[in-house]
């Protein structure tokens, strides 16, 4: 500090002092290795819904299915190369995002809208959107109602802590519409309100409203109104600060994508393999190229998701379809068929 007068070396001493203070506890600081974690307890933690037709829901024997379900699935398979080295996590619309934080699960499979405030304020990650969606009504046959635009001074069931609830509030606001809300946390509380008549209409993603709709004793007697409010773009969800790791759930999606493209199911995974009419076929089936190692993961980690749920056509119509979701003429058909659901090369 040769040159500086005693109140600037001063000066200079004390910011010296904090910053090499402050250095070695940024440093102590051990990035986050989710991959390493999952490997050394041997299973996937999935952050999962309640229980949604379609999407997330136990059966009869307990055992969990569903498009979420499948996702994890995936997952697993692509680290394990087995399916099954999952352990589902229930999650209510406010307690899913501290579960991921704190790290009692590992990633969300739920039902999730990336927004802005998600992806920087709460410290996520979304990797892929695997279901474009947005929000509607759902009221019974006998109210009459026919639009959304007819609720007003209506009473409408909603869930706190989610992008559903602000977005009411918008709509009815610009809409000029007089409701009041019932706010239920628990999904299954929510739809029995609705179910028992304590409001008129039920609000959620245009998915979960078709879900609900399908799990009643008599779905005609509900109808999904016409309008949809929103824009949600449904995806995992995963903690900032693991780029692998949101890789790893990033290209499992892509894969699944790939493979519906190319023709890839559960059932021909293995003839594809043995083909070599495809160079991108070979190389997303780990039978040529290093791309697996890439991603910390066995070459063949596509084939393994492909052979334990098929490819994203297949998951799709195993779960949603029967709950009287369509692609055709939707956001979530290949981009070959004028979707939006598209994935980068596997090079």
């Amino acid at each position: 500090m040769l040159g500086f007068g005693p109140m600037v070396r001063r000066a200079l001493g004390a910011a010296l002092l904090l910053a090499t203070t402050a250095l070695p506890a940024a440093a102590q600081q051990a990035p986050v290795d989710t991959l390493a974690a999952i490997r050394a307890r041997g299973t996937l933690v999935c952050g999962v819904n309640t229980g949604l037709a379609g999407f997330a829901q136990p059966d009869s024997q307990g055992v969990w299915r569903g498009f979420d379900i499948d996702y994890c699935r995936s997952v697993a398979a692509a680290i394990f190369g087995d399916a099954s080295k999952v352990r589902y996590v229930p999650t209510t619309a406010q307690s899913r995002f501290t579960a991921l934080q704190s790290g009692e699960v590992d990633v969300l499979f739920r039902n999730t809208t990336w927004t802005l405030s998600r992806d920087t304020s709460l410290g996520l990650d979304f990797p892929a959107v695997n279901f474009y969606d947005g929000q509607g009504f759902m009221v019974k046959k006998s109210l009459g109602v026919t639009s959304a635009t007819q609720l007003n001074g209506a009473t409408i069931c909603v869930q706190p802590g989610t992008t559903t609830e602000q977005n009411l509030t918008d709509w009815a606001r610009a809409s000029n519409i007089r409701f009041t809300p019932v706010v239920i946390e628990r999904l299954e509380e929510v739809v029995a309100a609705y179910v028992a008549g304590r409001c008129d209409a039920y609000t959620t993603d245009a998915s979960g409203l078709a879900a609900t709709r399908s799990a009643q004793p008599t779905p005609a007697d509900h109808v999904i109104l016409p309008e949809v409010i929103s824009k949600e773009p449904l995806g995992p969800a995963v903690r900032q600060g693991d780029a692998r790791f949101a890789d790893i759930v990033r290209w499992s999606h892509f894969a699944l994508l790939v493979a519906e493209e190319m023709g890839i199911t559960a059932a021909n995974a293995d003839a594809a393999l043995a083909s070599d009419a495809r160079p991108e076929a070979q190389r997303l089936l780990g039978k040529s190229g290093d791309l697996g190692k890439m991603l910390g993961l066995d070459n063949a980690f596509a084939l393994h998701i492909i052979k334990a749920v098929g490819n994203y056509g297949e998951v799709f119509a195993r779960h949603l379809a029967p709950i009287g979701l369509q692609r055709a003429r939707s956001p979530n058909a290949l981009y070959l068929h004028g979707g939006l659901q598209y994935a980068p090369p596997f090079r």
